[in-house]
């Protein structure tokens, strides 16, 4: 659905007051004339910023809007994946519900686009997978998802779901998910040749989660890297939390970096405070992306977040020692330009021809609004507000 609007007074990433008019649902340039009877919503100062990129979350396993749920989980990945495969039965946890609650959150916090990854296993099948699909369909004027299908419990170790992958990217799917190749799956060559031939076979991205620490996700880092290149997938493969760049030895990250730029892989990072995690500065410096996201939210693996990008942005500052303005500020960029150029999004941002997926929120300065967090004034979709003084327009199921 498009819409045109003449937003008044407002401050385009905290540059000085203007005036930006809205047309067919994208950003015009300065000197189209403006029809006497548009609607005209005044910013009053605010501060106007593209829309927020959740570049990696799970929609599919949120408990918003249940329950408290008490964990007393096992410290390993392990001990997280196998109780969460069994609380979703005995939770009754249903993805398409899940993933609507979350997605109004988001949208109340002034995300646009989510890239949401989900599972794909031999005890739930795709129910995860057609119920984020379902909210994909009944949201899509409202906010864009994307979906990665996800083999959380992994592929080579729990036979079936591999064909359960390739029947999800029939379904649909936009992007082809990895785990572990390692750790979790034992076989970093089959793990990696069966993803990159779903990605290649469907002509779609990856985006791989790499837990892995030290030297073993350095080595699944270089395979990834080696089929990137071999394969001309540059620019289409994320590998998301990458905690093996964080490692001590900057050498030998500094090496992977410099591979990481040349073969155009971005790579996502939520700003972790309890393990190694991707120096942004250095990433960027080298040319890489980065782009961030919430990860799980309320769910069976921890108790937290709140699908708030701008608080993901004071994190990211936080653990990458960012104390500068110019600092704080590449922090949010990260959530915004990162986010949208590692999910590939078309006609992002605030200059004409831009779809107007953007936010007005109320500060001084951008490093303010993200260490501060005020409530987001509006947020609006292709030219149409979606969500109202820290409320979506949709009521949560």
């Amino acid at each position: 659905m498009t819409h045109s609007v003449l937003l008044k007074n407002v401050r385009p990433m905290s540059g000085p007051v203007t005036d930006m008019l809205i047309v067919d649902g994208r950003f015009a340039e300065a000197d189209v004339a403006v029809p006497d009877d548009i609607e005209t919503i005044d910013g009053d100062n605010a501060i106007l910023i593209p829309g927020l990129v959740e570049a990696h979350t799970h929609l599919d396993k949120s408990l918003l809007g249940l329950p408290w749920y008490r964990n007393e989980v096992g410290p390993l990945l392990l001990d997280k994946i196998t109780n969460e495969r069994n609380s979703k039965i005995a939770l009754g946890i249903d993805p398409q519900v899940q993933s609507e609650r979350q997605a109004i959150l988001s949208m109340a916090k002034g995300s646009t686009h989510i890239r949401s990854h989900v599972d794909v296993d031999t005890v739930h099948g795709l129910k995860g997978i057609e119920g984020v699909m379902a909210t994909q369909q009944k949201m899509r004027s409202w906010i864009d998802i994307e979906l990665v299908a996800f083999p959380q419990s992994g592929m080579m170790t729990r036979k079936g779901t591999v064909e359960l992958m390739d029947e999800a990217m029939q379904l649909g799917c936009e992007v082809v998910g990895g785990l572990d190749p390692c750790a979790i799956d034992r076989d970093p060559k089959g793990h990696l040749d069966t993803i990159f031939s779903l990605a290649e076979r469907y002509g779609k991205p990856l985006d791989i989660h790499l837990h892995e620490r030290g030297e073993m996700g350095c080595f699944s880092m270089e395979m990834i890297i080696e089929r990137t290149v071999a394969l001309g997938m540059q620019n289409q493969v994320v590998v998301s939390h990458a905690f093996c760049l964080g490692q001590p030895d900057r050498q030998q990250v500094a090496q992977l970096t410099e591979q990481l730029a040349k073969a155009g892989i971005r790579i996502m990072t939520t700003g972790p405070a309890a393990v190694t995690a991707p120096v942004i500065r250095e990433l960027r410096e080298a040319g890489v992306v980065v782009c961030s996201g919430s990860d799980g939210i309320r769910d069976t693996w921890g108790p937290f977040g709140n699908a708030c990008m701008l608080e993901r942005a004071m994190f990211l500052a936080q653990r990458n020692n960012f104390r500068r303005d110019d600092e704080v500020e590449v922090a949010l960029d990260v959530c915004t330009h990162g986010g949208a150029t590692s999910m590939d999004i078309d006609n992002y941002g605030i200059t004409p021809g831009c779809d107007a997926d953007c936010v007005l929120v109320e500060g001084e300065s951008l490093a303010e609004v993200i260490a501060s967090r005020p409530v987001r004034k509006r947020v609006m979709k292709r030219g149409r507000t979606v969500a109202e003084n820290g409320q979506c327009l949709l009521q949560s199921p």
